[in-house]
């Protein structure tokens, strides 16, 4: 298809809670100009395995990234390694394990904060590694990433969500305003990056629970959205994607080869 794409992680955001708090993208949504599916989380429901899940479409029990302790370079081919070696430009603003995973391990700080390298599967890369960094900054630096590299493909990783859920939990004013902070962040950036050409995929790697913790079978703890925006989808309410699908599907957008499965009913 040879779109550029841009991904948004939101860390930690639970299906229902994006489903009522999240008025923006909902309008897109009700304009029929994006979708919003459900999709239900692979198990562990932990963060650094299921970065790794939706990043290379491997389950955590086949990439050994079972828990977030484990600190190392992934062993599978990602996005970022696909459209790198298709001669396409990758950029990340994403917290530091996405680092780790995908150009170096351990995350120094002083060495990968700031990231230029255009050997490395994420090219360019503004990471952090404290969980309350401010969403809005992170957004900016997404957008510094956009104008300064015009990457094809983008990840945008902000984790005040999550970090709400686990001091206040799912059922808290906190959390779910932590998500409608989200929401309007994002209106400042959405309509300029489809008007740019981008399509948007807007999911989250696991929801949350009312301990302030996440990792069971509980569907507030599986159950996480994915809001799609741009031509390349076809928006069918009948399409039933598949987290492991993630990857394939932006290959499939970005029109670069890969070896991953494909949600082929979410693309036009």
């Amino acid at each position: 298809m040879n779109h550029n794409v841009i991904l948004v992680l939101l860390d930690g955001l639970n299906y229902q809670v994006a489903h009522h708090a999240m008025g923006h993208l909902h309008a897109y949504v009700e304009a029929d100009r994006a979708a919003l599916y459900r999709l239900e989380c692979e198990l562990p429901a932990l963060s650094r395995p299921l970065y790794e899940c939706i990043l290379t479409g491997v389950t955590p029990i086949d990439s050994g990234i079972v828990h977030n302790n484990v600190s190392r370079l992934s062993s599978e081919r990602s996005v970022f390694h696909y459209a790198r070696d298709a001669g396409l430009n990758t950029a990340a603003a994403a917290y530091h394990w996405v680092s780790e995973l995908y150009n170096r391990s351990p995350f120094e700080p002083l060495r990968d904060r700031h990231t230029h390298a255009p050997k490395l599967p994420i090219q360019h890369g503004l990471f952090y590694y404290a969980d309350h960094y401010p969403d809005s900054h992170l957004f900016a630096d997404a957008e510094y990433l956009r104008r300064q590299h015009a990457p094809n493909f983008l990840l945008v990783h902000p984790m005040n969500i999550d970090d709400a859920g686990h001091k206040h939990g799912l059922d808290s004013s906190q959390y779910r305003n932590s998500a409608r902070s989200a929401d309007i962040i994002l209106a400042n950036y959405l309509r300029t990056w489809l008007d740019s050409g981008y399509q948007v995929l807007i999911t989250a790697d696991h929801g949350m629970n009312n301990d302030h913790s996440h990792n069971g079978l509980l569907a507030e703890e599986r159950e996480v959205p994915l809001f799609v925006f741009g031509a390349g989808f076809s928006l069918d309410p009948a399409a039933k994607p598949l987290q492991t699908e993630l990857c394939g599907t932006i290959c499939e957008l970005l029109g670069v080869a890969h070896d991953k499965p494909v949600c082929r009913e979410l693309l036009t």
